[in-house]
């Protein structure tokens, strides 16, 4: 449509420059329109565009005959105010000494009878003039308006906008609204002093979560305002959580099954709350068809095109549409301009024939009489000051206010552009606009720029998009005392609010149409209670659900708890987890304490028998040295159980495997080298070893020892530095209980660890049972071979039951198999020898061992 449009605007160019060559040295316009409006002269002329009267229907186009002029009707007091709050600001400026000194602002204002091809029509006279010929032959100059206050509808300004954004020509509307007009790239010049679309979505969108209003019902015009702001509210609406229950188009041709159709979704749905974008034409005989059917109970939520609206405000639909909540238009105030608007009169200038027709309306009188019989003669000297007409009501300036503030933006942006310097100007090499030859781009970019604030105290801006400060008053619909209907206002939403808050609303002072008098529940679900999850209904909107228990570990609205916190027996808020490790009031800590302390005791008292019998033979025959550093290194087995009991802390964490590994070591070299000494000594015993002991000395069974020692000592050391081990909380195992476990650090580390003591032992084990059959007098090695199978045993059945074990109880296992081999070693080697030196002193003499070896033998 626009390519076609613009393609016609070029056509016409070129057929003037025809017509320009052919002619006596001038251009000569094609066609003029006959269109009703106001002028006034002046060094600059703003033009302007209202919706003063309403055409029915257009000429049929039959293309034999020259088309005629179109007639208008039904002439719409607001609007005519509105031209007229234009007509009031010009001369206020021109009254101003301080805002354009010495310049006189003129207007050319028209009527677009609300229909596109007039609005059109208006915009082309506007932009070429209305002059028969011009005598530059080249048509050059600046266009005859510097900027057009309006159009009013949306579509009327996409259409005009698209063909005056291709010359920069700027262009303020007053109401237009779709938010598709803040595309720059399209609409380059372009401004509006009412808020675009998305910021009224955004403003209702704020009412229904006051509210909570979760599911409402959407109806819509179907044109480019009302599409347009269906499509942002229904994304809009989501972000916050709601869910539009039906979204129905209003018929633009009175379609009554249509109509019926949509009251009976209305009447059928379970929102009890409709928004509606659209004007009010297209909505009353949806509201005329539900006052019919008694379909009432509803809540409304209008939107500035029929927030205000005096049709709808009528007494007989106040049962279906009392109580609503609109977003109306910033209010404002106008000094002077009641007392304007009824100084007016009509003159005999053929440009100002819209004060004559206004005149005609209110009077009920016509000018022109002529044929005519019995009508009344307007004399023009009729009393404005005795009607009482939407015309004269000034107590709501809404889109007369932003007429009033777009006369002003454009008058700041002239201004601004009279006032340059040269040298410091915006353009090229810091140049400033020729004032005589005005370009319109030249004038956008001080428009772009206009910072002022109004006599009410309004700041008057535009963003990067053109728009407006985002301002908005919250009207209610109450009943007043004479049985009619007005209008309140109870809130305000302000997306620039220094506080934050954008929307602030007086409830108190909100009229509810229910009997209860309190806003109405809108919602698909109910909230699910605490304890309690959201399951959404298949092919059902998420504001539909049923409730469901949470689970394990979550709250309310599938809400997971934090990690060291678990969900209550109800489900309703989180408790912190409990924690678990071995302790020692835990009855398996008592326990495996009382098992090591017994152990320690144990190991203490064959120290202190073995220190009491250290010279009897059986002491003394089983290298004693070895024989005590065994016992100790088992008392610190028994003692390093207690590490492992209690709060892991980062210091018993390191040293719980350090001390269980080394001392471990001790022990099982220590074994290692007793099943040595007894193999060396046996051979020595033999004519061709004699030289055998020669290699197991004292002081190589020590330095034996410590070597075997220091390699589990390094391996610990080279652990720690590089991953040592860690506290470690630990929800994995059973999510609602923390374990408080010492993490390993490094598998390898802990690996070689015991892989390094397995080694020893396996090493001990298969050289004893290499001496099991040695003479009994040497024979030391069978309780040897007994211990270390104990020990290999205990520590094969410890792994899997180590990884299989969960939390505290894998503790528990790794202490059982700590006590297991070293009560294993403790009694195997030790438990013979304290028999024979306690029960069987008799034995415990050098004759009877010897005896017992020749008899051996």
């Amino acid at each position: 449509m626009w390519l076609i449009l613009h393609s016609c605007l070029l056509l016409s160019c070129n057929y003037i420059s025809v017509v320009l060559m052919t002619s006596l040295g001038t251009c000569k316009l094609q066609g003029h329109f006959e269109l009703n409006g106001m002028y006034q002269d002046g060094d600059f002329l703003i033009g302007g565009l209202f919706e003063v009267q309403y055409l029915k229907a257009f000429a049929e186009l039959s293309f034999r005959t020259e088309p005629k002029l179109p007639h208008c009707e039904l002439f719409y007091m607001t609007s005519f105010q509105q031209a007229q709050t234009m007509v009031f600001a010009i001369n206020e400026i021109n009254n101003n000494p301080n805002l354009l000194p010495n310049i006189t602002l003129g207007y050319q204002i028209y009527d677009n009878c609300l229909r596109l091809g007039v609005a059109f029509r208006g915009a082309t006279a506007l932009v070429s003039g209305t002059e028969e010929t011009v005598s530059d032959l080249n048509c050059k100059g600046p266009p005859p308006v510097i900027g057009i206050i309006g159009d009013p509808g949306s579509t009327h300004s996409i259409a005009i906008s698209s063909i005056l954004g291709l010359f920069r020509l700027p262009m303020i509307s007053y109401y237009a609204t779709c938010s598709c007009l803040s595309d720059r790239k399209k609409y380059p010049s372009f401004f509006r002093t009412i808020p675009s679309d998305a910021f009224q979505v955004r403003a209702m969108i704020q009412i229904l979560k006051h509210f909570g209003w979760t599911w409402v019902g959407l109806l819509y015009s179907d044109d480019d305002y009302g599409i347009n702001a269906a499509q942002s509210f229904h994304q809009d609406v989501q972000h916050f959580g709601g869910c539009v229950a039906f979204s129905e188009i209003l018929p633009n041709d009175n379609n009554y099954k249509e109509i019926q159709r949509i009251v009976g979704v209305i009447q059928g749905s379970t929102a009890n709350v409709v928004v509606v974008f659209s004007t009010s034409s297209y909505l009353l005989p949806v509201v005329d068809e539900m006052l019919l059917k008694n379909v009432t109970g509803r809540q409304w939520i209008a939107s500035e095109a029929w927030a205000t609206s005096p049709v709808l405000l009528a007494r007989r639909f106040k049962p279906v549409l009392g109580g609503t909540l609109g977003i109306a238009i910033r209010r404002g105030e106008i000094q002077g301009l009641g007392n304007f608007l009824l100084s007016i009169g009509p003159d005999n200038n053929s440009q100002n024939s819209m004060v004559r027709i206004f005149w005609e309306n209110l009077f009920g009188c016509n000018f022109d009489t002529e044929g005519r019989e019995g009508g009344k003669i307007c004399s023009g000297q009729e009393d404005l000051s005795s009607t009482d007409t939407p015309y004269t009501d000034v107590s709501e300036l809404r889109a007369s206010y932003n007429v009033y503030k777009a006369v002003y933006a454009l008058a700041h942006a002239l201004h601004g552009l009279m006032k340059c310097e040269e040298g410091s100007g915006p353009f090229g090499g810091n140049s400033c606009a020729d004032k005589t030859n005005l370009k319109p781009w030249q004038l956008v970019h001080y428009l772009q720029k206009v910072n002022f604030t109004t006599g009410f105290g309004d700041h008057v801006s535009f963003d990067k998009n053109g728009d407006a400060l985002a301002i908005y008053d919250v009207l209610n619909w109450q009943p007043n005392s004479d049985g009619s209907v007005g209008v309140s206002t109870v809130g305000v939403v302000n997306e620039g609010a220094a506080t934050g808050k954008v929307l602030t609303l007086n409830e108190e002072a909100i009229y509810w149409n229910f009997e209860t008098n309190k806003p109405q529940q809108s919602v698909c679900s109910e909230s699910c209670p605490p304890g309690t999850r959201r399951a959404t209904r298949k092919g059902l909107p998420v504001c539909c659900f049923d409730c469901l228990p949470c689970a394990d570990g979550e709250i309310s609205n599938t809400t997971a708890c934090p990690n060291d916190f678990w969900s209550n027996p109800v489900k309703d808020h989180c408790i912190p987890k409990k924690v678990e490790f071995l302790s020692y009031g835990d009855p398996l800590g008592i326990s495996l304490t009382t098992v090591a302390l017994l152990g320690t005791c144990f190991c203490a008292l064959v120290i202190v028998i073995f220190a009491h019998y250290r010279k009897s033979p059986v002491v003394r025959s089983n290298n004693s040295e070895l024989s005590f550093l065994l016992l100790l290194s088992l008392k610190l087995c028994f003692l390093c159980v207690l590490l492992f009991i209690g709060r892991p802390q980062l210091w018993t964490c390191q040293l719980r495997h350090a001390v269980f590994g080394i001392s471990f070591v001790l022990c099982v070299s220590s074994i290692l080298v007793k099943t040595m000494v007894v193999i060396a000594v046996f051979k020595s015993s033999r004519p061709e070893g004699k030289g055998a002991m020669k290699w197991f000395g004292a002081a190589q069974q020590r330095c034996t020892v410590l070597v075997l020692t220091a390699l589990q000592v390094v391996i610990c050391a080279i652990w720690l530095s590089t991953a040592s081990p860690t506290p470690h909380k630990n929800s994995q195992y059973i999510r609602s209980i923390i374990v408080y476990e010492c993490a390993i650090g490094s598998v390898a580390g802990f690996s070689m660890l015991l892989g390094y003591i397995g080694l020893l032992a396996a090493v001990s084990f298969l050289l004893a049972f290499l001496a099991r059959n040695l003479p009994d007098n040497f024979n030391e090695a069978k309780f040897i071979t007994f211990s270390m199978l104990i020990f290999c045993a205990v520590w094969i059945a410890f792994v899997p039951a180590y990884v299989s074990s969960p939390g505290k109880y894998a503790v528990a296992v790794e202490i059982f198999a700590i006590l297991a081999s070293s009560f294993g070693l403790l009694v195997a080697i030790f438990a013979p020898k304290c028999y024979i030196i306690i029960l069987h002193p008799e034995r415990n003499t050098k004759k009877a061992i010897m005896g017992r070896a020749t008899q051996n033998k």
